[in-house]
Formats: C-alpha cells, structure tokens, sequence
C-alpha cells in the first residue's frame, strides 16, 4: 500500500515564531498550511486585538504584520 501524496507543505511546529498577514485570518495553530498527523489539536487563536499571540499547547509566537 502506498500513503497518499501529503497536500501540506510544512511540517507543524517547526518554527517558534511566525509572521501573519491579515490574508491568513483566522489564525489557526497549526496553520492549514502544515500536517495534522504529527502535531497538537487544531486551536484558533485570537491574534487581532494586539498583534500577536502565543499557541497555548506548543508554544509558537505568531505576530501579526500590517
């Protein structure tokens, strides 16, 4: 049997900090961009109100670029 060809490009917590863009609104760590299978459960993270936010479970720095 061969695995499925993966659509995810980075691997989920990779990085301890992370630039968004407004584009990537709503936040979600991990990001859509990264693989589940390997990573903590899918939270979204409030990130508007002051500019960045820290992921509650593995704890990457997301910072909000204007």
């Amino acid at each position: 049997m061969t695995a499925a060809p993966s659509t995810h490009t980075t691997q989920a917590n990779a990085e301890q900090r992370y630039s968004v863009t407004r584009a990537d609104l709503p936040l979600s760590c991990p990001t859509p961009t990264m693989a589940l299978w390997n990573s903590h459960p899918r939270v979204y993270l409030p990130i508007e109100a002051e500019g960045e936010v820290q992921c509650p479970y593995c704890g990457a720095h997301f910072v909000l670029q204007d």
